[in-house]
């Protein structure tokens, strides 16, 4: 399933999300300007590197661009390729603007680093000799759909769902939405072979539960969790 659009409205325009969508896009632009060698640079340099982030390895010294543990900031606002950029900006674009509104701006982007840094511990621990690169949004993403999940589980999201040649749309629940994505981490994590590359879903649910666990805290005292409309009701 492919969200496209939420039936919540929001009062004010979403400058975070807007201005994490454009900062995104910026660095994976700067990201393709060079040779393949530049591109893998950028990726050693400025990801999140489990074993030297945990001591059991250390970078070429000209890889060291910053402090290791910086990586776990600058790997989010790193993406793989356009699709991976596209999925992750397409899901903050939905559900980051009604999150966002139920925080405020600042408390929004503190809530979405913690979220990223939930995501990258929840990699990094059991695997802490891992020599591969994490790059991507989508762990401090996975924690706004996790806020997203308890400020408006009854919104109505618009999902494009593809069958073979065809393409149906159905609005389901955002519950329905949102627990889907999770259980299809949680298996994936699963059945994925431990040290191998591809998608970091124990980030995505280290993300998502931080999310979960941080709506409470963030969000603002007029804000009502499990709204059926809004997330926020002033």
């Amino acid at each position: 399933m492919i969200p496209l659009h939420d039936d919540a409205p929001t009062r004010h325009p979403p400058l975070v999300t807007v201005a994490l969508i454009a900062l995104c896009t910026v660095i994976f632009l700067w990201q393709t300007l060079g040779d393949r060698v530049h591109q893998e640079s950028i990726v050693y340099a400025l990801g999140v590197i489990p074993s030297v982030l945990t001591g059991n390895a250390s970078l070429d010294p000209r890889l060291v661009w910053v402090p290791s543990y910086a990586t776990i900031f600058t790997s989010m606002f790193l993406h793989g390729g356009w699709l991976h950029l596209a999925g992750n900006m397409l899901y903050l674009w939905i559900f980051g603007n009604n999150v966002e509104e139920s925080m405020g701006h600042g408390r929004f982007v503190v809530f979405y680093l913690l979220c990223g840094v939930a995501a990258v511990l929840a990699q990094t621990l059991p695997h802490p000799e891992s020599d591969l690169p994490m790059i991507g949004a989508s762990g401090a993403i996975s924690g706004v759909l996790g806020a997203y999940l308890l400020l408006l589980p009854r919104a109505r999201v618009l999902v494009l769902i593809p069958l073979g040649f065809f393409f149906y749309t159905v609005r389901l629940p955002a519950a329905i939405v949102l627990v889907l994505w999770f259980v299809l981490q949680l298996v994936s994590s699963l059945l994925a072979a431990p040290g191998e590359g591809g998608v970091a879903f124990g980030a995505h649910i280290g993300g998502f539960v931080a999310g979960m666990a941080l709506i409470g805290v963030f969000k603002r005292p007029g804000v009502r969790l499990r709204n059926p409309v809004s997330g926020v009701d002033l």
